[in-house]
């Protein structure tokens, strides 16, 4: 995929109203689908929930330029930004890259049932060994599973039986109905207005965005 910045402002109206998705290229044209509540449904939050910004990330484990946001850029934000309560950060599940992307994702949601989830999550970007290369197998997130100190026989069963198959697969195609396309894109968003970032962009560009919002 080709990193590059777009930011689309959009002003939404009253409590993230249905404005946005007559203004966002390539939503779904179903009003209803599209909200702040739908977002943020269902995933974990990291940071404050009443925090006036809030992040949502679709992304793909293998893919090399969500790796490179997670080892580059979202460790400034978490630090200036998540830690001091000013935004919250929610990762949804893009998996462009097929199954073993999806399997990657079911596994972070069976840590998430012990309680692990962003553990996990970081410990496969900390751990990335690339687009495609076949690094995703059931052995190699078992010793993830072991590495953040799960319960691995809870772990394997939830796997060995894709109990999380389907939130996956409904993040991807939530991800489709409004115009996600890329990995990683985000969307960040106040009460208010809603900006789009396409591509792991560097600290500053986010920073912006957050200033544009008023959160300086």
């Amino acid at each position: 995929m080709k990193m590059y910045f777009l930011v689309i402002p959009i002003i939404i109206g009253m409590l993230f109203g249905v404005a946005l998705i007559n203004n966002l290229e390539q939503t779904s044209n179903n009003s209803s689908v599209l909200n702040k509540e739908n977002l943020i449904k269902g995933s974990t939050m990291m940071g404050d929930p009443n925090a006036k910004v809030t992040v949502v990330e679709f992304g793909d484990y293998q893919c090399t330029f969500c790796y490179k946001f997670h080892d580059e850029t979202m460790k400034k934000i978490n630090e200036k930004y998540i830690k001091t309560e000013n935004v919250n950060f929610v990762y949804k599940d893009f998996p462009l890259n097929g199954e073993q992307s999806i399997l990657a994702s079911e596994a972070s949601y069976c840590a998430q049932k012990q309680g692990k989830f962003w553990e996990y999550h970081n410990t496969l970007y900390n751990k990335w060994g690339g687009e495609n290369t076949g690094w995703i197998t059931e052995n190699v997130l078992l010793g993830f599973a072991r590495d953040v100190r799960l319960n691995l026989d809870e772990f394997s069963q939830c796997l060995a039986n894709s109990e999380f198959r389907q939130k996956v697969l409904n993040n991807e195609q939530f991800g489709k109905d409004i115009g996600i396309n890329a990995t990683p894109s985000f969307l960040i968003f106040n009460d208010d207005e809603v900006y789009r970032i396409i591509g792991a962009q560097p600290f500053e560009k986010f920073e912006q965005v957050f200033q544009e919002l008023g959160n300086s």
